[in-house]
């Protein structure tokens, strides 16, 4: 095959600048709708504002506020636990499947579409499904007291302890085919030599993956973690379409809280204050990953 034209070294400022040019319209946006909202979001975080926006600064008023709130701190909570059981669900359940997949099975495509079809799912949709399953009177619980099992329950939904659990269960289902597809490229691109060299080792399959095979998919794993962490933070809809935040506050998560303030309380001073504890957070979960990602790697390269 023929190798692509090279472009000579004294043309090539030349196509850069007209690059940067194209890129111009893209990078008015990037700061006009997302970095100038997010700034205009965190002015508004230190004023008064109620129903409309006002420029009557109030200090870290809004944030003592903010983190006096009962609802608040237990929104935080929530999250937490949705958090920890989602990420680390996910991470063990998608790796399983990754491996089952790796094993050269029948049908691979059709169960690997299978279990990746719910992430093409809005979370909206997953809450609905999961909403109808849990239902006492119409799902799993309807069905398997017709079938004469009168003591089973699954009203998760519905009850107030076990609410945050029956997210943590319809998130995983979504989300856990995403890291499977992500560890089975990783698996994937695992030279076949290691499998070679451990048979002839007689090292067990298990220790294998343990030590081996996990070490070599840290850069997977961290990605499928921040990808994770950051649907655990922004999760709304999920909430708003299997639960709405009940039964009273059981399930309560804060991207809840900033939309409840922004519409039905009319709080936006309140709101923005609490948006900003999430971006912040968001930032600090998104830092290390982009420095591992890419300012690490670009320092390790040769001048």
């Amino acid at each position: 095959m023929a190798e692509p034209a090279r472009v000579p070294r004294q043309h090539r400022p030349a196509r850069l600048r007209m690059a940067a040019l194209a890129l111009i319209p893209a990078w008015i946006v990037v700061i006009a709708a997302y970095i100038g909202t997010m700034v205009w979001t965190m002015v508004i975080s230190f004023t008064s504002s109620k129903l409309l926006p006002v420029y009557n600064f109030v200090g870290l008023e809004q944030y003592t506020r903010l983190f006096a709130s009962d609802r608040w701190q237990v929104s935080v909570w929530h999250l937490l636990v949705f958090g920890v059981l989602f990420i680390v669900i996910c991470l063990v359940v998608g790796f399983l499947l990754a491996v089952a997949l790796d094993q050269k099975v029948r049908f691979e495509n059709t169960f690997r579409t299978i279990f990746l079809y719910p992430y093409a799912m809005s979370f909206i949709v997953t809450g609905l499904i999961w909403q109808w399953l849990m239902n006492p009177t119409l799902g799993i619980q309807n069905t398997m007291r017709g079938l004469g099992w009168e003591s089973f329950t699954f009203d998760w939904a519905v009850n107030s302890r076990l609410a945050v659990f029956a997210l943590v269960i319809a998130a995983i289902w979504q989300a856990s085919g995403l890291v499977m597809a992500l560890m089975l490229a990783g698996l994937r691109g695992v030279d076949s030599e290691l499998w070679k060299a451990a048979k002839i080792d007689r090292i067990p399959t298990w220790r294998v993956y343990v030590s081996i095979i996990l070490p070599i998919l840290t850069p997977t794993i961290t990605t499928a973690t921040v990808l994770l962490s950051i649907a655990v933070i922004k999760v709304y809809d999920l909430v708003v379409a299997l639960t709405n935040g009940g039964p009273g506050t059981s399930s309560e998560m804060p991207a809840k809280f900033v939309m409840d303030n922004l519409g039905t309380r009319q709080n936006i001073g309140l709101a923005t204050a609490a948006s900003t504890v999430m971006l912040i957070t968001v930032i600090c979960v998104i830092s290390p990953w982009l420095y591992q990602t890419y300012f690490r790697r670009q320092s390790r390269r040769p001048a």
